[in-house]
């Protein structure tokens, strides 16, 4: 691994070959060479290598900043040089990742003085006529390229360039979460890199083909590694996900074929379930012995349902670019074409976000902030008192210390009593708490904005750890609609209208919050 060097220890006449402002990260770099530091005679060679590459495109980049004006052709570097460059970054420590992509962006960027100067040559060039001033637009846009923008073109042509890129911005995301809000550099680079990815991903270039246990190893290895919802507990777990009852698709990309992008489940059943056991439990036979998947066959008569249990963003890197709407029609079509008689399609939803926002809301009224709903009614706070509190402790310090343990599931008592406040504060975080405007829970989010309906809350219904750390066991039904889908989505997305059952609506109501009227057009859904 490289190691930091001061820039005030950097030889002068090194400092002097590079224009202000000085490039501290290709510095470091010479300076390892020239003074010597402990590096293999191989590490030295790429060091200059990578060091020498980017100081000429650097200075090429300048040299055409002032040309850009008649849309001269932009620097290029060679491949074997490029794939070069991408080696050396995969090696660098995080501050050093961090430094070489500031020098990439303030050196790279967008020429700002050139811009202004086209804009007030706008007004000369309109009088001109409309082909002045078309020429004169093509100009500006072509200078508000910047370009670091065509060095990544550069880098997608290459093998495996276009993952590269994508974890390139999946760097980026972290390192801006770390770094001063005022990185405008790092920001304006994942912006370019993530407005390319949405580009390349759109939905008529990815490819969904369906996983079997007759896929490639290396495949099913991926799909047992990214899954991120359910996590695969073996390989006999693996194979009934992907045997009788069960479909598994994934979504990839032509530039990286063996790469899963997208991975969803799902399961095939007579009705949508209220736990996520009768989903991933083992199935078994008369004696009670465990069946292995592929000995059973399918009898699909009576299975009406097709249940979503796991959809899985394997990239980091394309956080935000939405491939959602497309990924749901693409699989509901596909079902629907191999099973004809599937009427039924809905999600069985974690909740990832409840129990943190719960936990921060109970510590907001023990500081004493004024709450205009509360959280439990003032009978519930004396019986919860009275079944699990302590001498000293508050009813809300009882229920925060239950939460924070997941004890109270060992208690038939407070099972019974925790389920309908939980299940009405749960129901007020999916519909009511927000995020400019759009559900403040990210699975929720995903469902609302492809149409689905908030269709049924499930108590206990995921008790592992994980389920419990995330929701305290509650999960959500999202059912879709294949005939208002669109218009769901749309009312969402325009009206911030979240389309939901009764059994919601009366949660909500039943917490305190206010609850909208239904999308015009569209009739209250009844789950029973």
């Amino acid at each position: 691994m490289l190691r930091r060097i001061a820039l005030s220890k950097l030889p002068q006449r090194v400092a002097q070959s590079f224009y202000a402002p000085v490039n501290l990260h290709l510095c470091q770099l010479r300076a390892m060479h020239i003074t010597g530091e402990k590096m293999s005679y191989a590490a030295n060679q790429q060091t200059l290598m990578v060091t020498r590459m980017l100081e000429e495109f650097l200075v090429s980049s300048e040299v055409h900043e002032s040309q850009r004006g008649g849309l001269t052709r932009p620097p290029k570097i060679s491949e074997p040089e490029i794939i070069e460059l991408c080696s050396h970054y995969k090696h660098l420590e995080k501050d050093a990742k961090m430094e070489f992509l500031q020098a990439i962006g303030q050196k790279c960027g967008v020429d700002h003085n050139a811009v202004l100067r086209i804009c007030k040559n706008m007004k000369q060039q309109q009088e001109k006529g409309d082909g002045a001033l078309l020429q004169a637009e093509a100009k500006l846009h072509q200078s508000l390229i910047p370009h670091y923008s065509l060095l990544f073109q550069q880098v997608s042509r290459t093998f495996d360039g276009v993952k590269f890129l994508m974890d390139l911005r999946a760097d980026i995301m972290e390192l801006l979460q770390d770094s001063p809000r005022n990185d405008h550099y790092l920001r304006a680079l994942n912006q370019t890199l993530k407005e390319m990815l949405s580009h390349w991903f759109c939905a008529g270039l990815l490819n969904m083909q369906q996983i079997t246990w007759q896929s490639s190893c290396d495949m099913l290895q991926k799909i047992s590694e990214y899954e991120a919802v359910v996590p695969v507990r073996s390989w006999l777990d693996l194979k009934q996900r992907v045997g009788p009852y069960r479909r598994c698709f994934v979504f990839t990309h032509s530039a990286m074929p063996t790469e899963p992008i997208i991975v969803l489940h799902s399961a095939l059943m007579k009705d949508i379930p209220n736990n996520l056991q009768e989903i991933i439990g083992n199935r078994l036979g008369k004696m009670g012995d465990e069946i292995e998947p592929t000995q059973q066959q399918e009898e699909l008569d009576n299975t009406q349902a097709a249940i979503f249990y796991s959809i899985s963003s394997t990239q980091a890197g394309l956080k935000g670019v939405d491939l959602g709407n497309y990924l749901i029609k693409s699989v509901v079509q596909r079902l629907q074409r191999d099973f004809p008689h599937l009427t039924v399609f809905s999600s069985m939803s974690p909740i990832p976000g409840f129990k943190d926002w719960l936990t921060q809301e109970i510590a907001k009224h023990l500081r004493g902030s004024h709450m205009v709903y509360p959280l439990l009614t003032k009978k519930e706070l004396e019986t919860l008192h009275e079944l699990a509190g302590k001498p000293s402790e508050l009813p809300l310090q009882t229920l925060k210390r239950l939460l924070v343990t997941s004890h109270w599931l060992h208690s038939d008592k407070l099972v019974e009593f925790l389920k309908e406040p939980m299940m009405r504060l749960c129901a007020r975080y999916l519909y009511a708490e927000k995020h400019r405007g759009h559900a403040l829970d990210p699975v929720a989010n995903f469902h609302l904005h492809n149409g689905a309906v908030m269709w049924r809350m499930n108590w206990l219904a995921d008790t592992s750890p994980r389920g419990m750390t995330q929701s305290c066991g509650i999960m959500c039904n999202f059912r879709y609609f294949l005939d208002t889908t669109i218009q769901n989505s749309r009312m969402y997305t325009e009206n911030r209208h979240i389309e939901a059952s009764e059994q919601v609506l009366d949660l909500v109501a039943k917490s305190g919050m206010p609850v909208t009227g239904n999308a015009p057009g569209v009739s209250k859904k009844s789950n029973l």
